[in-house]
Formats: C-alpha cells, sequence, structure tokens
C-alpha cells in the first residue's frame, strides 16, 4: 500500500475569534441543556478573544485506516477495527499520533504535526464568529454525531455540506481529533474553570466530537478531551497540519 501526498488546506494568516464570550456562557448552557452537559463543561470557552493564527496547512480530512496501515505494519502497531480503509482510524493514543507524524515526515520530507488547538479552531471558524463550522445553525445531517443514528464511522469526507469556511471537512463529527495543545483555561478564564483537569484520560485537548457524541461538540469553541482509557469506543482520530 503506498504512501500518497496530504490533501492540505492552505489556512491564510488571521485572526480566530477563539472561545465564547463569558457573558454568553449561561445562555449556550441553556441551549443545549437537553444533552445533559452542565454548564461547567461550557465555561471552558470562555472568555472570548481575538487570537492571531499565522499561516499553516491541515488535512482537508482525518487520518484513515488505510492511511495507517503502512505506518502499523512498519511500526508493529495495531490496525483498529473499521467498516472500511477509508474511514477514519480511531482509537489511537496522542502519542502513537505524534509517532505517524514523524514517521510521515520522514517520508514525504516535510515537517507533519498535529494541529494546535488555536490553529484547529481558526481552521473550523475562519473569520467569523460562526457557531458550527457550516453557519450558526445547527442541522442534522451536516455531522457524523448521535443524531444522525449511524451508530459508526462514515468514509472521511462523507458530508462535504458540513464544510469549514476553508473547505476543511469533518471538523464536526465523526471522529474527535487530538490536537497538539495540553489543557489549560484560557487567560483571565472564570475563577471556577479547573486548572487541570486530573479525570481525563490524556491531558491533551480533542476538538470536533465523533459519532458517538451530542451535537454541543459540533460547536467551534467546544473544547473537549479523551475522558475514557477506551480511545475507539469514544472515537477518538487526528488529523494532520504543516506550517505554511
Amino acid at each position: 500500500m503506498g504512501i500518497g501526498p496530504v490533501d492540505w488546506v492552505p489556512i491564510p494568516a488571521g485572526v480566530v475569534q477563539r472561545g465564547t464570550p463569558t457573558g454568553d456562557v449561561p445562555k449556550v448552557a441553556e441551549a443545549y441543556a437537553d444533552t445533559g452537559v452542565p454548564i461547567e463543561w461550557f465555561v471552558k470557552e470562555a472568555p472570548r478573544a481575538a487570537i492571531h493564527v499565522p499561516a499553516f496547512r491541515i488535512a482537508r480530512t482525518t487520518v484513515t485506516v488505510a492511511e495507517w496501515t503502512p505506518f502499523a505494519t512498519d511500526t508493529g502497531r495495531h490496525v483498529p477495527d473499521a467498516p472500511g480503509p477509508d474511514h477514519p482510524v480511531t482509537g489511537v493514543s496522542w502519542a502513537d499520533a505524534n509517532t505517524y507524524c514523524r514517521w510521515l515526515t520522514e517520508r514525504l520530507g516535510e515537517d507533519i504535526r498535529l494541529p494546535t488547538e488555536d490553529e484547529w479552531e481558526r481552521a473550523s471558524r475562519g473569520d467569523d464568529t460562526r457557531e458550527f463550522p457550516w453557519g450558526d445553525e445547527y442541522r442534522t445531517g451536516l455531522a457524523n454525531l448521535v443524531d444522525m443514528g449511524v451508530g459508526q464511522t462514515l468514509p472521511v469526507g462523507s458530508l462535504p455540506s458540513g464544510a469549514s469556511p476553508f473547505g476543511v471537512l469533518d471538523m464536526a463529527g465523526n471522529v474527535d481529533e487530538w490536537t497538539s495543545t495540553l489543557y489549560a483555561p484560557y487567560p483571565g478564564a472564570p475563577a471556577e474553570v479547573p486548572p487541570v483537569e486530573h479525570w481525563a484520560a490524556d491531558p491533551h485537548i480533542t476538538r470536533g466530537g465523533a459519532y458517538v457524541h451530542d451535537r454541543d461538540l459540533a460547536r467551534c469553541a467546544r473544547r473537549h478531551a479523551a475522558y475514557d482509557t477506551d480511545l475507539a469506543a469514544v472515537g477518538i482520530g487526528f488529523r494532520l497540519a504543516a506550517n505554511a
């Protein structure tokens, strides 16, 4: 199985309106009260800040089973079960995702890595304050989340109408995505935001939500983590990034 070039999407330098205004958090929590998500999970998004993000590149879709398999064969790692080779690989630890990036760097001759949390939100949200990658209103069918009822991953890029402003696909749903960023409260966060999430299985931020998650995780601002050691069960995957 060959190793093809990455389908990069160039993201221009710009400002991302990262996070959620502190005063809006109660309203957001109320809007998603039916999901059972407590307000404490949303307050981690506060405050909103204008963050300059240098130009970078991000993969149009997450890493697939077909792309993972040569690495797994070469390094003796497991190939997770999946409905097909064009589905996203899941159950990958943060450490193994980084090892894959280094392995691919050696083979393609470019410095490949995981995106930072700010880069991920920039690629998802673009230049405005949209709630979801496709706009301000949630619509079933634009992201493979629990409301679609699929019950498993879809082949990457299956829902192009849910693309971000830059044309990045699957930034909401299908798999929850590793970033390179360790969890910490945003500067100026409300006092109740925990300095450390001791209950997380891994301290790195994930973004986007998986097919097992509810629509709150489709939000561009939503910060998550791996809260279960069974990374396949919670749908953890990853996508690649590189400098411009």
